[in-house]
């Protein structure tokens, strides 16, 4: 039977894919691939795309992996790569609209709650029916735990804007949850 350890140390993988070894950064590929395929698809609708993204941002982890200095998280390292790569790729197709307005909904500060009935690929639908501009500012936020004016600076807009959208995202998906509930209790 073989262990695997939960707290691996990663250090003498990444050198040696540093050094360009094949086998090593395919290592580095299989153990990740799969999560980073996660944050690509939550930002983009279409599996396919999703994995071409997913691709492009293992290009950049192999080719800048000497910029990895080996503080923090080497999982987050490559999630913000993929996240940015993900981000790229919607300006790219002109999917990120933003409108820019300083009227922020009281519905802020609030959680979006999802009834319990909800699959995790439900939940991903509902996301994936959100104006894109949208649905990337609830994912860098709800999702990835970025702030506001960590967003501004990534997505080239205001914290304001961001707030905005954020609250208009909750609005909606909350307009979608009970959208779901009423036809799926058959009250539609």
């Amino acid at each position: 039977m073989k262990l695997i350890s939960l707290h691996k140390n990663y250090d003498r993988l990444i050198a040696k894919a540093k050094k360009g070894n094949r086998k090593a950064q395919h290592e580095v590929f299989q153990l990740f691939s799969p999560k980073m395929m996660s944050v690509c698809r939550q930002y983009v609708k279409n599996n396919a795309l999703a994995e071409e993204v997913m691709l492009s941002g293992f290009l950049k982890v192999f080719t800048k992996l000497d910029s990895y200095e080996g503080t923090g998280s080497f999982e987050g390292w490559i999630r913000r790569i993929m996240v940015n790569e993900s981000i790229s790729e919607l300006r790219k197709q002109k999917k990120l609209f933003f409108q820019d307005e300083s009227v922020i909904e009281n519905s802020l500060g609030h959680a979006t709650e999802f009834p319990s009935e909800l699959e995790v690929e439900d939940i991903q639908k509902l996301i994936d029916a959100l104006p894109d501009g949208y649905k990337t500012v609830f994912v860098l936020y709800a999702v990835e735990g970025y702030k506001h004016s960590e967003i501004a600076e990534l997505l080239h807009i205001s914290e304001g804007t961001s707030k905005s959208q954020l609250s208009k995202a909750r609005k909606m998906l909350q307009q979608l949850v009970t959208k779901q509930n009423n036809s799926s209790y058959g009250t539609q």
